[in-house]
């Protein structure tokens, strides 16, 4: 089985347990009930969309708007809330993808939602192969080097671990001597490796740093106790505390590892000419409320923007 059908086989599984359980009860066999709210898990979605403006659709490069499409392209690491696959193994779902739905509905264009590795979709978006990314991505001073980016959330990372511990991280010190997994490549493992050598630094033990392929992984990891706390994406870790019942958050950060508020934003090649009409599409869907009906739908309103910013300060390469 593909690492993505295990990873929504796996979330699909805790979703059902929880609904058993006391965090709600099964609705049918592709609605639960988790922590009081409804997750629909199959391929007809009733999407929230939103109608195309012409004057925002007539800033696509010509290139685009011929095709009538818009391919947007996402990791396939991401897991529930972010981006998944429905119980078809086949329909993307999740915010990013309702996102990108958004997008494409404004600019009049067909959403056609690719999946790919994260190095590929950085190399598709190199190539003009993808010509937008919507994948949980930070923006970053490097990142701003190569492409341009328009913000549609705030970047807020968390700490899960197994439930019931005494264990909290508030500061980089609470990390060392941990054995914490994060994502390679990502944002929230360069903040880890930084902490870890401020620690060492100072004189404390290092944090023994862990990597898996897949988010099943981590926590399959962290259940088996091979693991201390997984470090990632906020959205994941509140939607995998609420449906599995065995974790839970013991601390929460800006994507920026401090007071640097991090920035998750749609991504495109630099200079392609797509971002600035993908920011007024952005804009238009929150003053509509549109914006506001997808992160709801989600249980992710803490994290919405009041405007989409077009390459705003990104975190500091060191």
């Amino acid at each position: 089985m593909p690492a993505w059908r295990t990873a929504a086989a796996l979330t699909v599984a805790a979703l059902a347990l929880a609904a058993c359980g006391g965090a709600g009860g099964a609705v049918d066999g592709s609605e639960v009930v988790a922590g009081g709210r409804t997750v629909n898990l199959g391929p007809d979605q009733n999407r929230v969309t939103a109608e195309k403006v012409d004057a925002i659709a007539a800033k696509v490069p010509e290139s685009i708007r011929a095709t009538g499409r818009l391919v947007v392209a996402g990791s396939s690491g991401t897991a529930p809330p972010l981006r998944f696959y429905a119980d078809d193994d086949r329909t993307v779902i999740g915010v990013e993808a309702d996102i990108a739905v958004l997008i494409a509905g404004v600019l009049g264009l067909e959403p056609q939602l690719e999946v790919t590795s994260w190095e590929n979709l950085f190399v598709g978006l190199d190539s003009g192969a993808y010509p937008l990314g919507l994948s949980n991505i930070t923006v970053t001073e490097a990142r701003k080097e190569k492409y341009d980016f328009a913000t549609y959330r705030l970047d807020t990372l968390a700490f899960e671990a197994r439930k019931g511990g005494t264990w909290r991280v508030t500061k980089p010190e609470d990390v060392a001597g941990r054995t914490i997994a994060v994502g390679s490549g990502t944002n929230q493992e360069k903040i880890l490796v930084a902490w870890s050598r401020q620690n060492e630094a100072a004189g404390l033990p290092p944090t023994d740093i862990k990597y898996f392929q897949n988010a099943s992984d981590y926590y399959l990891a962290l259940e088996s106790g091979r693991i201390e706390a997984y470090l990632g994406p906020n959205p994941l870790s509140a939607y995998h505390v609420v449906t599995s019942g065995k974790t839970e958050v013991i601390g929460t950060f800006s994507g920026g590892g401090g007071e640097l508020p991090g920035k998750i934003a749609a991504t495109t090649k630099k200079g392609s000419g797509l971002v600035e009409p993908v920011a007024e599409a952005l804009d238009h869907v929150i003053k509509n409320g549109k914006y506001a009906e997808v992160l709801d739908r989600w249980g992710l309103a803490d994290e919405a923007v009041a405007k989409s910013e077009i390459n705003p300060p990104g975190l500091p390469e060191s």
